[in-house]
C-alpha cells in the first residue's frame, strides 16, 4: 500500500504531465500569432521605407525641421480687424464665414459677435455696398445684449460703424463711451479723431491725437497723425508721416490703403509724378484697392492720357460703385464735351445715394456738391444747411458756401467760404477747391483783390484740382487782370 506521501507526489507527476501536454496545444497558435506579428511590421516598414524613398528627391529641398502651418485664412484679417486696420476682401471674406461658424456653435460669444460687425464694417467701406451695415449693426448690438457692461469691442465697432456712415455725431458718443470703459485702448483714439474732425472740433481732434501717440505708435497711428497735420497745413510733415507708415505696414493691404492716402496728398499738392506713382503702387500690391484705382484716373486726366483715365475711372466703379467717383467721372466727360456721358454718370450717382441711404449712409455731402454745379443749387442748399447742423465740418463749411454762390446768396455764401478757409475756425487746411470757391464768390462780390489772391492760391495749390474748374478760374483771373496801384 502506498503511503500518503507517494500518494501526493503521483498526483502532482500527473497535473505537471497534464500542463505540459496542454502547453504544447498551445505552442503552434503562439508560434503563428508571433510568425504573423513580424511578417505584418516587416511588410509596413518596407512600405514606410519605399514611400520615404518615393517622396523625397534626390537632393533634399526642404530644411531638416518642418515648415511651421500657415495661418488661417481668416487669421489675418482678425489681426487687422481688432486693430483697426485694413484688411484685403478676401480675408475679410474668410473672417466673416469662419465668425459666423463661431456663433452658430457658441450664440453667446460676444468678441465673436463684435468682430463680425467690425468686418462686416471694413467690408462695406471696401466695397461700397451700404447692405453691410445693416448687417454689421446686428452683429454688434447682439454683442452688446450678451455682454453689455466693459464690451469695448462692441463699443468701438459701433463707432466705427457710425463713422463710415458719415454720422459722426453717433461716431463720437460711441467712442467716448468706449474711452470711459477703457481710457487705454488705443483703437479707440482713431475713431475718435474721425469723429471730432466730421463734427469741426479740430482741437478736440489734435488732443485726441497726443493722447493716441502717448498710448501708442505703429503704421496706424502714424497713418491718422498724417490727417491730422494735413488738416493743420502741416503739408511736408503729413507727406513724411505717411511715407513712414506704408514702410512699416505689416501686410500688403494695409500698406497699399497707406500708399493710396499718400497718393492723394500728393495729388492734393499738384505732384502729379508722386501720386501716380503712389496709387500705382497701391494697385499693384492690392488690386482691390479701388480708390486708388480712382486716384489713378484723376491723375492720368490731369496729365492728358484720357483713354486710360476713364479706363481707371470705370474700373474702380464697377467694383466700388461710389458717388464720389461718379461725380468726378461725370465731371470728366463733362470737360471733355461728352454731355450723354456725363448724364449717365449723373443717374448713377443719384442711384448709389438712395442705395447708401437704404443702409443708412449720409452721402447729403457729396449729392449737395452735384446739385451745386449740376442740379438743383436751391435743392443744394436746403440738403447742405442740414448737413451743417448735423455736423458743421469745413467740407460742409466750403459745400455750403458754394451751394449759396450758386443759388446768388453771395454775402452769406463769403461767410461759409471763409469759414472753411480761416485759420481760427480750423480752416488750416491747404485746399485747392476751397481757395477757389472763395476767390469766385469775392470775384462776384466785386473784392478784385481777395478775389485774385485766393484763384492764383488754388492754382498754386495744385493746378490740376478739376478738370471742369481750371479753366473757369484761369478765365476769372484773365478777367480780374492785373492789381491796380492800390492793389486792388
Amino acid at each position: 500500500m502506498k503511503t500518503v506521501m507517494e500518494t501526493e507526489e503521483t498526483r502532482k507527476n500527473q497535473e505537471r504531465d497534464e500542463g505540459r501536454k496542454r502547453a504544447g496545444r498551445r505552442d503552434p497558435r503562439r508560434r503563428s500569432r508571433l510568425l504573423a506579428g513580424v511578417v505584418i511590421g516587416s511588410l509596413v516598414g518596407c512600405l514606410f521605407v519605399a514611400g520615404v524613398l518615393v517622396l523625397r528627391p534626390e537632393r533634399p529641398e526642404r530644411p531638416d525641421r518642418p515648415p511651421r502651418p500657415a495661418p488661417r485664412p481668416a487669421a489675418p484679417a482678425m489681426t487687422a480687424v481688432t486693430n483697426g486696420m485694413p484688411a484685403a476682401p478676401a480675408e475679410l471674406e474668410a473672417l466673416i464665414g469662419d465668425r459666423e461658424a463661431r456663433l452658430r456653435a457658441r450664440p453667446t460669444d460676444a468678441r465673436s459677435w463684435a468682430v463680425l460687425g467690425a468686418a462686416y464694417v471694413q467690408q462695406g467701406r471696401r466695397t461700397a455696398d451700404a447692405t453691410n451695415y445693416p448687417k454689421a449693426e446686428q452683429a454688434l448690438r447682439m454683442s452688446l445684449k450678451v455682454r453689455p457692461r466693459g464690451n469695448v469691442d462692441a463699443l468701438n465697432g459701433m463707432a466705427a460703424l457710425a463713422g463710415a456712415r458719415r454720422d459722426f455725431r453717433t461716431a463720437r458718443k460711441w467712442a467716448e463711451a468706449a474711452l470711459k470703459a477703457d481710457p487705454k485702448r488705443w483703437t479707440t483714439y482713431p475713431l475718435l479723431i474721425d469723429a471730432y474732425t466730421g463734427l469741426g472740433d479740430y482741437k478736440a481732434s489734435r488732443r485726441t491725437l497726443e493722447r493716441l501717440q502717448e498710448l501708442h505708435s505703429g503704421p496706424a497711428v502714424m497713418a491718422r497723425a498724417a490727417g491730422v497735420y494735413w488738416d493743420r497745413g502741416w503739408r511736408e510733415d503729413a507727406a513724411a508721416t505717411l511715407s513712414d507708415a506704408a514702410a512699416a505696414a505689416g501686410s500688403p493691404a494695409e500698406r497699399a490703403a497707406w500708399l493710396e492716402q499718400a497718393g492723394q496728398l500728393a495729388w492734393e499738392r499738384g505732384d502729379l509724378k508722386a501720386a501716380l506713382r503712389y496709387f500705382e503702387e497701391a494697385v499693384r500690391l492690392d488690386p482691390d484697392q479701388r480708390a486708388a484705382q480712382a486716384g489713378q484716373g484723376r491723375v492720368l486726366a490731369a496729365l492728358g492720357r484720357t483713354a486710360q483715365a476713364l479706363s481707371a475711372y470705370r474700373v474702380a466703379l464697377d467694383k466700388q460703385p461710389s458717388p464720389g467717383y461718379a461725380l468726378e467721372l461725370g465731371e470728366l466727360y463733362e470737360s471733355l464735351g461728352l454731355q450723354e456721358a456725363a448724364g449717365v454718370q449723373f443717374e448713377r450717382l443719384r442711384s448709389q445715394v438712395l442705395s447708401a441711404a437704404e443702409g443708412g449712409v449720409d452721402e447729403e455731402l457729396v449729392l449737395g456738391r452735384f446739385e451745386a454745379d449740376h442740379g438743383d443749387p436751391e435743392a443744394a442748399v436746403e440738403r447742405l444747411r442740414a448737413e451743417w447742423r448735423r455736423q458743421p465740418g469745413l467740407a460742409v463749411a466750403d459745400a455750403l458756401g458754394w451751394a449759396l454762390h450758386r443759388a446768388g446768396a453771395h454775402e452769406e455764401a463769403l461767410w461759409f467760404a471763409e469759414r472753411a478757409t480761416n485759420r481760427e475756425h480750423g480752416g488750416e487746411v491747404r485746399s485747392a477747391l476751397y481757395s477757389y470757391h472763395r476767390g469766385m464768390i469775392e470775384k462776384e462780390l466785386g473784392l478784385d483783390g481777395p478775389a485774385r489772391r485766393h484763384l492764383r492760391e488754388a492754382l498754386r495749390i495744385n493746378p490740376y484740382f478739376s478738370p471742369l474748374h481750371v479753366p473757369v478760374a484761369e478765365a476769372a483771373l484773365g478777367e480780374l487782370g492785373e492789381p491796380t496801384e492800390d492793389g486792388m
